[in-house]
């Protein structure tokens, strides 16, 4: 908590060192929400371009990090993301989980662009026996790979056109393998010579309303377990030398979120039902970033700052595992339309 938080408080507490009170930061994966979280009312930065298109159902923003300056401001690495948000996902509408495999699978197209013969790793990074963990290992298992096809039975794919060689891998996690994940990709990579590697994890975003209904895609690889404080080597073009596509879909939030969040409500229906409340005169000096960090430097030290996932996850994650398959097995093999993809899953 910030000193001008206390003194509009007008009590005392104590401060926190200066590194743990850095850890404050709303943890997120997600550019778009990055972008949200800068203080004050968003202004053009330099080096960043943005634009939004809206769907059916489905809203689609992209977010250009160009330079330096604009991955300083908003804390994420240069590169291009693409952020699908589609609420309706919660509600497990068929229809739209098929607009929004669509709209994935073109999107992915944009930013894929290899050539016809290209070959693709697939890494789907989490841990398969934690459900909100599990999305790589679900969606690995989903996919229409075909290396082996190639190699050792070609003539299932008949002249091959149409399909790229594709093979996928969950490695686990390091508590289990006792390995680095990176280190692990890096083996395969060495050997196999892909020409792009595409991973897949479950992300942390900072609001509640787009878990399980929203997916990001970016072009600048990723860092398995930044959302939730557990920093490990990053995967991307720099450590690997070869292309890196980064999809993920939220499915946890810190508690202080959600507590935060619940505040916000509770303090705009005293503002409607109670004119000029007591409650209202306090907090409303503070921004909603600001009521965050109060919420979670008073959960933290008692260890009930606690990052949390819907009790529908299980449902949720197989929906989404099977969107994400589904685009990825129509992006990737360009003769697969969408009702082959749908078949496959069956």
């Amino acid at each position: 908590m910030t000193k001008s938080i206390h003194k509009r408080l007008g009590r005392s507490i104590s401060i926190l060192p200066t590194k743990q009170r850095l850890a404050y930061s709303p943890r997120t994966d997600l550019a778009i929400e990055a972008r949200e979280m800068m203080v004050g009312k968003p202004a053009p930065i330099e080096g960043l371009d943005e634009s939004e298109e809206h769907l059916e159902g489905i809203t689609i923003t992209r977010v250009h990090v160009k330079t330096k300056v604009a991955e300083r401001k908003i804390g994420k690495k240069k590169g291009r993301y693409i952020t699908l948000e589609a609420p309706g996902l919660r509600r497990r509408d068929p229809d739209l989980q098929e607009r929004v495999t669509e709209a994935f699978a073109n999107e992915l197209k944009s930013l894929i662009q290899l050539p016809e013969r290209a070959s693709i790793l697939v890494i789907g990074l989490g841990n398969r026996d934690v459900t909100p963990d599990a999305l790589g290992p679900q969606v690995v298992q989903k996919l229409f790979v075909t290396r082996h096809l190639f190699h050792y039975m070609p003539q299932i794919l008949g002249d091959g056109k149409g399909y790229r060689s594709v093979s996928a891998v969950a490695p686990g996690v390091l508590g289990i393998t006792g390995i680095e994940t990176s280190e692990i990709v890096q083996g395969l990579v060495e050997n196999m010579r892909p020409d792009a590697v595409i991973v897949i994890d479950a992300l942390a975003a900072r609001s509640l309303s787009r878990v399980n209904s929203t997916i990001q895609i970016a072009d600048s690889g990723i860092q398995p377990g930044a959302g939730v404080g557990n920093h490990r080597k990053p995967i991307n073009q720099e450590t690997l030398g070869i292309p890196v596509l980064a999809i993920g879909i939220p499915t946890v939030v810190e508690a202080a979120t959600i507590a935060g969040d619940t505040i916000e409500l509770v303090l705009e229906e005293l503002r409607r039902k109670v004119p000029g409340n007591a409650a209202n005169a306090i907090f409303d000096r503070f921004n909603t970033r600001e009521k965050v960090d109060l919420v979670r430097e008073v959960l933290t030290p008692v260890g009930h700052n606690l990052v949390v996932t819907p009790k529908e996850i299980d449902e949720f994650l197989t929906d989404m595992a099977k969107v994400v398959a589904q685009g990825l097995n129509v992006a990737l093999h360009p003769a697969m339309t969408l009702e082959d993809a749908a078949l496959f899953m069956h």
